[in-house]
């Protein structure tokens, strides 16, 4: 079980999804597929992540990614910062940043 848990199935990819989606409430980001493609080689399953929150939330997403139990190879990574917030107080404005993102799932069963 513990070997099967390092692989996303085509027949249930699911679990891969729910956690990215985890991995963005743990750091306070928001994050959302926005992509699912398999190449014609099937050499794993390309998938754009669209994301939004602080620098600081985006790069400890980017970071849990990278550490997470299933292999994932970075292809292209795009942050920009896109417009300021202002806390509750409206004294302090915090930059908010826009991420893409697209990996490869290289731990992919057909």
């Amino acid at each position: 079980n513990l070997i099967e848990s390092h692989f996303a199935k085509s027949s249930d990819i699911v679990p891969f999804l729910n956690m990215i989606d985890k991995l963005a409430v743990d750091v306070g980001a928001e994050a959302e597929v926005v992509l699912l493609d398999i190449p014609k080689n099937k050499s794993g399953l390309v998938v754009g992540i669209s994301s939004k929150g602080r620098f600081e939330t985006l790069y400890k997403f980017l970071t849990l990614l990278e550490n997470s139990p299933y292999e994932l190879e970075f292809i292209s990574m795009d942050m920009r910062q896109s417009g300021v917030e202002s806390t509750l107080d409206s004294k302090i404005s915090v930059p908010q940043w826009t991420g893409a993102f697209q990996v490869k799932l290289l731990s992919f069963i057909q």
